[in-house]
């Protein structure tokens, strides 16, 4: 089976003729089953627990990110997402997910999704220290860093992701490679960290063609040391392409099969309410 479960409708909007491409481009590549996964800044509900915890002072990063939440961001509420799923659904195989940012606050993150019925929820790392590492107009902030501090505080972010329960999944693993910040020094124990971390918390990695189309770093996220950690971790997956334009839906999950299948992977995950099943992988 073919399911991408990864991709968000956030640059159009909630309309039925913009978003007939995502199915169109699913059906070229014969995707049985897709998922949407809006970010939480989609979100009203989300929006203080930004302001809570990204860098917003004067600075290089703070200024950019003060543009950056005023663009595009919490124009529709839960309820309006969950009401045009459910339109989608009368007509095509559609499950209703989300992306939630790693914010600080867990418990206010579990209150506010408590109130919905997801078919399953991705925790992923979005921001370190309250600065947002993947956007290209600040990346060089991470000239400001040392590698083995970013490796430190994502393992972090992962591990409390994982602690709160909250999670079905964990988006783009170790993502923190997009810009080509490759390590000279043993990353081991942070893998096996993230992994152990994600096995106690029973839940699957999100293995993301974005990064292997929309980033310089230009590989399928996780890359294969972590690949290799997670597969002896015996955790389980779902294939993704983090589309965010209605043409890059399935892209290159053709290849991202292969890839797991080199692993050893057979089965990955379909969710329904939150409930899990495998299936076999492509």
């Amino acid at each position: 089976m073919k399911i991408d479960y990864h991709m968000h409708f956030e640059y159009g909007d909630y309309d039925l003729n913009w978003v007939q491409g995502f199915f169109d481009a699913a059906d070229r590549r014969g995707i049985d089953e897709i998922g949407i996964t809006e970010h939480s800044h989609t979100f009203p509900e989300f929006k203080q627990l930004y302001y809570n915890d990204l860098i917003l002072d004067d600075s290089f990063v703070g200024s950019f990110q003060q543009k950056w939440l005023k663009k595009n961001k919490f124009k529709h509420t839960l309820e309006d997402y969950f009401n045009f799923m459910e339109q989608l659904k009368k007509n095509h195989s559609i499950k209703t997910g989300i992306e939630v940012c790693n914010f600080q606050d867990q418990d206010a993150v579990k209150k506010i999704l408590d109130s919905y019925n997801f078919d399953y929820v991705i925790g992923s790392v979005h921001f370190l220290h309250g600065w947002a590492y993947d956007s290209s107009e600040i990346k060089d902030e991470w000239n400001n860093h040392d590698l083995k501090e970013i490796y430190e505080w994502y393992t972090e972010e992962v591990e409390k992701l994982a602690a709160s329960k909250i999670y079905d999944v964990l988006g783009h693993p170790f993502n923190i490679r997009l810009f080509k910040n490759i390590p000279k020094f043993d990353v081991t124990n942070y893998l096996e960290r993230v992994a152990k971390a994600l096995k106690s918390a029973n839940m699957a990695i999100d293995v993301n063609t974005g990064t292997r189309y929309r980033y310089p770093i230009k590989e399928i996220s996780p890359y294969p040391a972590f690949m290799k950690i997670a597969a002896e971790y015996e955790l389980p997956l779902i294939i993704s392409s983090d589309a965010h334009k209605p043409e890059d839906c399935g892209n290159f999950c053709d290849e991202a099969i292969d890839y797991v299948k080199s692993f050893g992977y057979k089965k990955m995950l379909r969710f329904k309410d939150r409930q899990r099943e495998f299936v076999d992988v492509g």
